[in-house]
């Protein structure tokens, strides 16, 4: 993809931390680069855990050298252990993307379902087909913290992150269409 924006979306987490990478068009067409998750074994002290993290980002960034980095916005979770975890390890994202001078920014979970589904409540199943389906893929991608992830990337890009909605709007799904015009409507 000629002039593609490159984003690498981070689903946060220490023991699964989805990583998607996605090229988007000016278009806002997208493509499949990468998509993966990052492991780290709750038998493991808290900073060999958030080590491999960064390393399994690090690597992702490494082959893949991605424009931006979006990763998700921490909301408040009834279980204060999980919300904690998940905290660190998007700060581990973003710490690597400032080492790499690498743009980050993030997105909360009902922004990403949003963009990608046109409703902010959608459950991860229509998350994971939306995915499919903008990145024409065979299969909904697994497991949800990658399909997650991926959607964190095309939202970002979606939303401003480089890639500009297509003259008329013509190219735009019908998910696309609904996220412009609210966001339209939200600056008036």
């Amino acid at each position: 993809m000629a002039s593609a924006l490159r984003v690498l979306g981070v689903d946060p987490g220490l023991t699964r931390c989805g990583v998607g990478v996605v090229d988007v068009a000016r278009d806002r067409s997208a493509s499949l680069v990468h998509v993966g998750v990052v492991r780290s074994s709750p038998d493991l002290p808290i900073e060999r855990r958030l080590h491999a993290i960064a390393e399994g980002i690090r690597a992702v960034l490494d082959e893949h050298r991605p424009d931006v980095v979006a990763v998700e916005r921490v909301f408040a979770q009834n279980n204060r252990h999980s919300v904690m975890g998940t905290a660190q390890a998007s700060g581990i994202a973003l710490l690597v993307a400032a080492e790499r001078g690498l743009p980050a920014h993030t997105h909360t979970p009902s922004e990403v379902k949003a963009a990608i589904s046109g409703y902010g409540a959608a459950d991860k199943r229509q998350v994971q087909t939306m995915v499919a389906r903008v990145l024409r893929l065979d299969a909904l991608p697994q497991p949800a913290d990658a399909a997650d992830a991926l959607a964190l990337a095309l939202c970002h890009a979606w939303r401003g992150g480089g890639a500009a909605p297509a003259a008329g709007g013509g190219a735009l799904t019908p998910a696309q269409r609904a996220w412009a015009d609210a966001e339209r409507g939200a600056r008036r």
